[in-house]
């Protein structure tokens, strides 16, 4: 493995507090490396031997890196830049006994309630402020701990080592600080951007866990954080995209957001914003109509979001026959009900790609009796038909808020993905 490989998608992921902060990350190291911002809503005017990318609602990204000689097609990985996690509602402040203030808030995706109480968190996003002509938005983040959600006390509660249901209007508000401090939080989101509160016209906040990623085991063979879904996925992506020059396929980086509630939004994978990407390239180049499907037709995507591995407490869970574990190599995922794109043809083109790239792979099958959730790759499928395998990078707790995974694995990743994207 690569020095530090692990350590700096940590360090990457420690920035990605929010979607938005994700995309921002991503955009810092792209235009480092030399890829140039286009607008969707301005002319595209592209060149062979160069690269790119475009944002869709500063949550949504698209890098693309264009070969020198005739392009023959796209080589695609697709990951997201959400996680589950609790959303601000716009009049987040309540007292409580007339001491107590706390935030009001929403569920985002599907988490585990429980890993939330008795963590340092704050808050992230961005606000749409007043502007001369319209309205404009900023990143914000309040980068230092700010509130907690308590527990309550087990001499409250006897039963509470037997399980509860929480509530989440009623158990997982936050606590911010005392009655005195009403009305400071958006003053200090305001004034992070420059501006007053009563510039504030629109937000999107949510919690986020303080707690930094680490490296543990006893040969640091594990990496706990949060966040590790999908931010795993879209760090081995961003670095691949950008060590490989392309030869005669288009290299495309696609980062979606709202993947954690049903990506049915204008930036989500089901939404046009890959189709839209590859039409304007291939218009560029003369591709229109059945030469644009050409391209499509001898295209290939990954679909990249972390996968389940066989928990060491509760093997049960696992399937019989094909076990995932983490440092266990790239998980292929399978489905009878297709919920993933992977078929025995695409199944094939990752193992090879894995094999090329000397990295392990593993494959993974809900068991029979277990429902599983659908991904990137059959959503952004509907908007553009191509081959399509669904794969992961092992880890346990997912969706809790603060995930375990595989040291080794990331680079894993990055490596058969320098492969994908240089064949």
């Amino acid at each position: 493995m690569k020095e530090n490989t692990a350590q700096k998608c940590l360090d990457f992921i420690k920035d990605g507090v929010s979607c938005y902060h994700v995309v921002d990350a991503v955009e810092k190291k792209l235009a480092q490396a030399g890829f140039k911002c286009l607008e969707e809503k301005e002319e595209w005017n592209l060149v062979k031997g160069k690269d790119y990318y475009v944002k869709r609602n500063d949550s949504s990204l698209m890098a693309f890196r264009i070969p020198e000689d005739e392009m023959k097609g796209f080589h695609i990985v697709a990951s997201h830049s959400d996680s589950p996690c609790f959303k601000l509602k716009t009049k987040p402040e309540l007292l409580a006994e007339e001491r107590y203030l706390r935030l009001n808030t929403e569920g985002y995706g599907g988490m585990i309630y429980s890993t939330w109480f008795d963590r340092s968190l704050s808050v992230a996003g961005r606000i749409a402020l007043k502007g001369e002509k319209k309205p404009f938005c900023v990143n914000v983040n309040i980068d230092r701990d700010l509130c907690v959600i308590p527990s309550l006390a087990i001499h409250m509660n006897r039963e509470t080592n037997k399980g509860i249901e929480y509530n989440p209007q009623i158990d997982l508000l936050p606590l911010i600080g005392g009655k005195e401090g009403k009305g400071r939080l958006m003053e200090e989101l305001a004034g992070l951007a420059g501006a007053g509160p009563e510039e504030i016209l629109g937000s999107d906040l949510y919690l986020y866990v303080r707690e930094e990623g680490k490296l543990a085991g006893i040969h640091e063979e594990w990496m706990i954080s949060p966040r590790l879904d999908d931010l795993e996925c879209v760090y081995a992506s961003m670095e691949a995209v950008m060590s490989v020059l392309p030869k005669e396929y288009c290299s495309v980086c696609a980062i979606f957001n709202n993947e954690e509630v049903g990506s049915l939004t204008r930036a989500g994978a089901a939404s046009t914003f890959l189709k839209d990407t590859l039409l304007r390239i291939g218009e560029a180049f003369g591709y229109t109509g059945g030469g644009l499907l050409r391209l499509i037709a001898d295209s290939f995507m990954i679909s990249a979001d972390n996968a389940h591995a066989l928990h060491p407490n509760h093997p049960e869970k696992a399937d019989l026959t094909d076990k995932v574990y983490l440092n266990g190599g790239i998980v292929i995922k399978h489905h009878g009900g297709q919920r993933y794109t992977t078929d025995g043809y695409t199944e094939a083109v990752m193992k090879s790609l894995c094999l090329e790239a000397e990295v392990p792979f593993q494959d993974y099958h809900n068991r029979s009796d277990i429902p599983g959730g659908s991904t990137l790759g059959n959503l952004s499928s509907a908007q553009v038909a191509l081959p399509a395998v669904d794969i992961g990078l092992p880890q346990l707790a997912m969706h809790s808020a603060v995930e375990t995974g595989g040291s080794r694995d990331v680079e894993y990743f990055v490596k058969a993905l320098e492969v994908f994207y240089r064949k």
